[in-house]
């Protein structure tokens, strides 16, 4: 019995449950997907020191979206892209994202001559997702009016609403000349038939009951006098990364409490509800999928994370949180994660090696033991068929730590063996001897490149060379 059930003076028993056949929990870890995420029940948040159920079901009927700011919150952080750059950036967005438009929007300045002619340039692929939006300042007319003229259907427009803005920043004398300004515009935007997107800039800081309830609640109002297409969305911006997704958290912090205020008492639906972090706090991607969870339909994303300061939630750790949540692919055609990466890096966007789904090194193991078990079952040591979802097989470094295993799991590879053709280590043992050699006798610190395992490969294993090779 455990101290802890010792102390709750209860008995415990677990008897084992003995199987012949291994239980590998297929119906979460079907290796053809990313593990699905699976909830056992409703969750239960206290708001207002009441109990407040949400229910994950409906997180397969709702119609979840990503939202792209790659040309927008992503140019800030790195040197602006080319015309070029963008447009096949935005083809290769819509070619993932699906005929049903997963992706289903993203954003453009429209400050320069460049941003209109990316902006028009992207439009005249003709796909219809993801849709063409803009983004401007709230608290300018001159803003609006370059909205107006690209023609677009709807613009995001910054709202900030934490003092730190309202005060500190934009210089208003008190929050109402403040609300009036910003909904100013709002009146604008649908005057010339653009429906608005207001961002809440810093609003994980912002006195919720003291000016951002009343200000949706006036924005709410406003969108009941003008068609359903025209309707006000809100972006709740994370701004510093201060959002939280614990349970119990207070307000500003709280992700569960503010989507719940704002969608069951303010009335904004989730359909218009969009979240938008930063990174701040290593948190950015579970706080995106916990606003996903308790009722904001969007996640606004970043290509792999690029954005301001520590970046925003990657789009491709959305896009497959979104699979995991729904259980199935919805369209989604996730080998282009690698071919954007691959274009990302030959225009010299930096991506560690470690990196999740697209790294040089994310399912490359270099420890010999996690060789063996590749070599025998690769869903040992692999998240899930990378190969199909990513054209990237798992594969082996080779250093001193790597083993016979490691280096068979290579030679397997390289020869694109499968099934019973797929040789056993005691056939490279030549090749085994000669990798320690270079560390044990020759005092080697780096890994083996595949161009020097190759040639090795050609001298020490001939028949091996012949046959799949010759």
């Amino acid at each position: 019995m455990t101290e802890i059930a010792k102390a709750n003076n209860t008995k415990i028993s677990f008897p084992l449950i003995d199987r012949t056949e291994p239980n590998l929990l297929e119906e979460t870890f079907n290796y053809s997907l990313p593990p699905l995420i699976r909830f056992d029940g409703p969750i239960v948040e206290y708001i207002d020191g009441k109990p407040v159920t949400f229910d994950p079901q409906t997180l397969k009927t709702r119609d979840l979206v990503i939202t792209d700011t790659t040309f927008r919150d992503g140019q800030q952080s790195r040197p602006p892209y080319t015309i070029e750059q963008m447009v096949h950036i935005y083809d290769l967005l819509s070619k993932l994202g699906g005929p049903n438009g997963i992706i289903r929007q993203t954003e453009f300045f429209l400050y320069t001559k460049n941003d209109r002619e990316t902006l028009d340039r992207c439009r005249a692929l003709g796909h219809r997702y993801p849709e063409c939006t803009g983004w401007i300042r709230a608290n300018t007319m001159d803003d609006f009016r370059l909205v107006q003229e690209a023609g677009l259907a709807e613009t995001g427009m910054l709202t900030s609403c934490s003092d730190y803005h309202i005060f500190n920043k934009l210089k208003f004398k008190s929050r109402k000349e403040c609300m009036d300004r910003y909904c100013q515009v709002v009146d604008a935007a649908f005057e010339a038939g653009i429906r608005p997107r207001c961002h809440l800039e810093d609003v994980t800081r912002a006195d919720i009951e003291g000016f951002v309830l009343p200000f949706v609640e006036r924005l709410m109002r406003m969108s009941e006098q003008v068609p359903d297409h025209l309707s006000v969305k809100i972006r709740l911006c994370d701004t510093m990364g201060f959002g939280l997704s614990y349970p119990g958290v207070e307000l500003p912090r709280s992700i569960p409490k503010l989507v719940y205020k704002l969608h069951r008492e303010v009335g904004v639906p989730s359909e218009r509800l969009e979240w938008h972090g930063h990174n701040d706090f290593h948190k950015v991607h579970i706080n995106g999928a916990t606003a996903w969870l308790y009722g904001c339909d969007a996640l606004n994303t970043t290509l792999f994370g690029f954005g301001e300061r520590t970046g925003n939630p990657p789009l491709e750790a959305a896009v497959f949180e979104y699979i995991a949540l729904r259980g199935e692919l919805s369209g989604i055609r996730t080998e282009l994660i690698t071919e954007l990466a691959d274009y990302m890096r030959s225009i010299g966007m930096p991506i560690p090696d470690n990196y999740p789904f697209v790294g040089r090194c994310f399912n490359t193991t270099s420890a010999g033991i996690h060789a063996g078990g590749l070599r025998q079952d690769e869903r040992i040591y692999n998240i899930f068929d990378t190969t199909a979802l990513l054209g990237r097989p798992p594969r082996v470094a080779i250093t001193d730590k790597t083993g016979a295993d490691g280096v068979t799991l290579w030679v397997n590879e390289f020869f694109g063996l499968k099934g019973a053709d797929r040789i056993s280590k005691i056939k490279v043992h030549k090749l085994a001897r000669w990798v320690m050699d270079q560390y044990e006798v020759h005092g080697r610190l780096t890994a083996i490149s595949d161009q020097e395992l190759e040639a090795k490969t050609r001298e020490l294993l001939p028949e091996l060379w012949a046959k799949f090779r010759g």
